[in-house]
């Protein structure tokens, strides 16, 4: 039986990470994430958001689809014809990030592209794509690129760990023959994490500091628990999908099936950093110049609201009583102390400082249009 977001699950046709026993011996509340059995929380989600922003914070984002291409120079070539960010620049050691999306413009997904070598010097290229939508990608791609561009799903034979706060680049460093601080942002190198290969990469989606690993699923566990110990003596923690959401949305970063959809065109998403319309085609481009010149389109706006009520995703957003947008995602922010929405507005109300109204299940609330992120982290 599976069960809502948010409920607990006694299912055994989810898919598991390496991890899942270890968050299950250790009170994690699992539930149903894109079909995954994942952890949502340990014990309070506001506990949780502060071990990340305080000291560290590990996340297991296993579920996370990463595809493999070994011939990574005619993988990057394919791929910048299929992506909207510029990617047949990048240099061996370096990640971006990006957007896939339709002939229509809408987005099929956010992604991380890497570009990066492997123990004995060879490059390689990668993809890391969003749970819910890996067997799209697989199939789009699999259309899209020629017979002998071939990848290779390793979602199921790796994992993926996300060490993210102020502390969590020195924990790392402990366990690791590369310490992350000498990565810059968005870069990335293979290593040895407790005896064993990974990835390590200086990115994340917490709007903290920090790193991901992506190990063999066999040296997971070993790993998790090394980086566990020090996490709680240096007063972090494990933390849960839960807390990850609401350090998303501190930080400003959209999230697919909220900011993000296939029916939401890409140039309505304010993603200007991640889509390269010069001198370039890929699946979608023309709609998307379209949509950027469109002035009755909605945008994506940060709203923060009066009072601690939360808008939630489909909340309508009122201009002087005539509904002008939707609330896409909201929460009450634990280290900015308010609510805190992203929607999308008619562009025309979309200036920081715009009064608007939230109808939150027929009552109306106070809020107005501001910059974001709604957090940024002291350098």
């Amino acid at each position: 039986m599976r069960m809502a977001y948010g409920i607990i699950l006694s299912s055994e046709s989810l898919q598991k990470t390496a991890l899942h026993d270890w968050h299950s011996k250790h009170g994690g509340r699992m539930v149903d994430f894109a079909g995954w059995s994942m952890p949502v929380q340990y014990s309070s989600i506001i506990d949780e958001h502060h071990f990340c922003r305080k000291a560290v914070g590990l996340f297991d984002v296993s579920h996370m689809g990463r595809l493999h291409f070994v011939d990574g120079d005619p993988a990057i070539k394919a791929l910048e014809k299929l992506t909207s960010r510029r990617v047949d620049s990048m240099k061996v050691g370096q990640i971006r990030y990006s957007l896939m999306t339709a002939d229509h413009g809408g987005v099929l997904d956010d992604i991380l592209v890497y570009r990066l070598s492997d123990v004995d010097g060879k490059p390689f290229t990668m993809l890391v794509v969003n749970a819910s939508n890996r067997q799209k990608i697989i199939d789009w791609l699999s259309v899209r690129l020629a017979d002998e561009i071939a990848f290779d799903d390793q979602t199921f034979s790796t994992a993926m760990i996300a060490v993210q706060g102020p502390l969590a680049n020195r924990i790392v460093n402990k366990h690791s023959d590369l310490d992350p601080d000498s990565l810059t942002y968005y870069t990335g190198a293979t290593a040895q994490v407790c005896g064993h290969e990974a990835i390590v990469t200086r990115t994340g989606y917490t709007g903290e500091d920090g790193c991901e690993l992506i190990v063999d699923s066999n040296g997971a566990t070993e790993i998790w628990e090394n980086l566990y110990a020090d996490a709680v003596a240096a007063g972090g923690g494990a933390c849960g999908l839960a807390s990850r959401d609401t350090l998303r949305l501190e930080a400003g970063m959209p999230l697919y099936g909220h900011e993000l959809s296939e029916t939401i065109n890409a140039g309505q998403t304010r993603l200007n950093f991640a889509i390269n319309l010069n001198d370039r085609s890929f699946p979608g481009s023309s709609a998307i110049a379209e949509a950027r010149e469109n002035d009755s389109l909605p945008v994506r706006v940060g709203i923060e609201m009066e009072g601690k009520r939360a808008a939630r995703q489909g909340c309508s957003i009122l201009i002087e009583g005539q509904t002008a947008g939707t609330i896409t995602s909201g929460t009450f922010a634990p280290s900015v102390q308010r609510s805190i929405s992203m929607g999308y507005i008619d562009p025309n109300s979309s200036e920081p400082g715009t009064s608007v109204t939230i109808d939150i299940r027929g009552k109306h609330h106070t809020g107005r249009v501001v910059d974001l992120p709604f957090y940024k982290r002291e350098t």
